[in-house]
């Protein structure tokens, strides 16, 4: 399966483990929990879905790889105690606290999440001396004599053997005791998280062209040849640094990320070309309407006599300054709805309150709630964000009552009512702008292309983003959905001539 089929497999695997009966006893009880194993090519995003599912779920997450670990760490260390068997004192080993267990306790300490996800990765490349104590672990849930706690789910990570030398086999004994999941690298996917990321757009361009390029490993006379999503992933955010500071990006820069020569070579010639054309094509200038008429027909021009490759690659530049748009429009739109938050807080605050004074009490307050529910790992980085910059409109909010001498109540809370509907309407005309210019970019792409495949891979990019989606869902946009009906209409034409094929091919002759 792919890996977005594997994350969704583990989620609902955590759900069925954390159901409990009436009595509040787990309904699979945790001897029948087994660990998932989840195998599959290194770079992949296996790591990075444990994160995705652990805050889906509202759990806590303990990640380790394993490869970095002692035998000590993992088991602890050992402690001669005394103990009496039979009226005769004896000399035993114990063991102190695991560090991977005391990990578990501490995130259910800090986070105040008594279940959660203890993840180790590269779980068959351990060490020989560590290999005994992995197998102990998977069977039984434990290292050392230390058991895992239960609500926690054990979620292992490792690569087959052809991706590395040092990997161990498990025997039938573990294996008959783990969900094993075998994860295949899928570019459609990867991209769909990528458009999220904000993975640089010369990259999705250039994987919508050359997806056989995506993901490959190969062995030479030099060694592996091989690139990654982790590859691609780490190469985007470079190219986004070094472009804002100006520096060029050779082939010796995308091998060092991509490491099998053609792929470099193929990418950072294509990279060139995707930064003339942005610069060619005017795309900021097309989406803010802001274009000469005849401007504007120099670039269609442009376009319809364009190569294969340059038209896919100009739906790039336009799904790129698009994801860029919307990234702005997400984060202004999650500040006004933290401050949304917050103000409905302050209002029942303020009916305790005699007058405005406590609005510096109050924002210290949610201050040093942030901070606690940042500490403890309850928010997400855009979460984070978007309650500060509230809380920094709120101290604004507080600065304007102070130099218009308003510290009466009922008086204060009206003009915080004032100056937050001048957010809401700011909002509404970024919704709005946001919209025209996507129907500026489908009246280009339609005018320039028609309804052929550019079309097609514009509309399925879109539908693919998932902030974008959100956002027409929310405002709409007459030619996605025009043309979405259309795309759905072809593809459900092509599913029927599909059938009919096939069932005529079983007619004999």
């Amino acid at each position: 399966m792919n890996i977005k089929e594997a994350k969704k497999e583990i989620a609902n695997t955590l759900r069925a483990y954390h159901l409990k009966d009436e009595e509040g006893e787990y309904r699979i009880p945790p001897a029948r929990q087994r660990p998932i194993l989840l195998m599959g090519p290194p770079g992949i995003g296996k790591t990075a879905i444990m994160e995705q599912v652990a805050a889906q779920c509202g759990v806590g997450l303990v990640a380790y790889t394993i490869t970095h670990h002692t035998r000590q760490s993992a088991v602890g260390l050992p402690l001669i105690q005394k103990r009496s068997y039979q009226g005769q004192e004896r000399t035993v080993t114990e063991y102190t606290l695991s560090e991977i267990i005391a990990s578990v306790y501490e995130c259910m300490e800090r986070t105040g999440k008594q279940e959660g996800i203890l993840f180790i990765d590269e779980i068959n490349c351990v060490s020989e001396t560590l290999a005994p104590t992995m197998l102990q672990f998977l069977q039984n849930k434990t290292f050392g004599s230390h058991q895992v706690p239960r609500g926690w789910v054990i979620v292992a990570a490792g690569n087959p053997p052809q991706y590395n030398k040092s990997v161990r086999e498990f025997d039938i004994v573990t294996l008959d005791r783990v969900r094993r999941i075998d994860v295949e690298p899928d570019c459609g996917v990867w991209m769909e998280y990528a458009w999220e990321q904000g993975v640089h757009g010369a990259v999705l361009s250039y994987l919508n062209i050359r997806r056989d390029h995506f993901y490959q490993v190969e062995q030479t006379g030099e060694g592996k040849a091989f690139v990654t999503a982790r590859g691609w992933e780490d190469l985007s955010q470079l190219l986004l640094g070094y472009e804002e500071l100006e520096i060029p990006v050779t082939r010796e820069v995308a091998a060092q990320y991509l490491q099998k020569e053609e792929v470099a070579r193929e990418f950072a010639a294509y990279y060139q070309l995707y930064r003339k054309y942005g610069r060619d094509y005017a795309i900021a200038q097309i989406l803010e309407g802001s274009l000469s008429r005849e401007e504007y027909g120099q670039r269609l021009q442009m376009a319809a006599e364009a190569s294969f490759e340059e038209r896919f690659t100009v739906v790039g530049l336009f799904l790129d300054a698009l994801n860029l748009k919307e990234g702005e429009w997400e984060e202004e739109d999650g500040r006004v709805k933290a401050l949304h938050e917050i103000l409905s807080h302050l209002k029942n605050y303020l009916e305790n309150q005699e007058d405005m004074q406590c609005l510096r009490q109050f924002l210290e307050e949610q201050r040093k709630s942030l901070r606690e529910k940042k500490k403890a790992g309850l928010l997400i980085r855009r979460e984070e964000r978007a309650q500060r910059r509230a809380l920094a409109c709120l101290e604004e909010y507080d600065l304007t009552l102070r130099r218009e001498h308003i510290n009466q109540r009922e008086r204060g809370w009206e003009r915080i009512r004032e100056l937050f509907s001048r957010e809401t309407e700011k909002r509404s005309r970024d919704a709005r702008e946001f919209r025209e210019e996507l129907e500026r970019a489908f009246a280009f792409i339609s005018d320039a292309f028609g309804e052929e495949q550019e079309m097609i891979l514009f509309v399925s990019s879109l539908t693919r983003n998932q902030g974008i989606s959100a956002f027409l869902g929310a405002f709409g946009c007459e030619p996605y959905f025009r043309y979405s009906k259309k795309l759905l209409e072809l593809e459900s034409q092509e599913e029927l001539q599909r059938a009919c094929r096939e069932a005529c091919g079983e007619i004999p002759l």
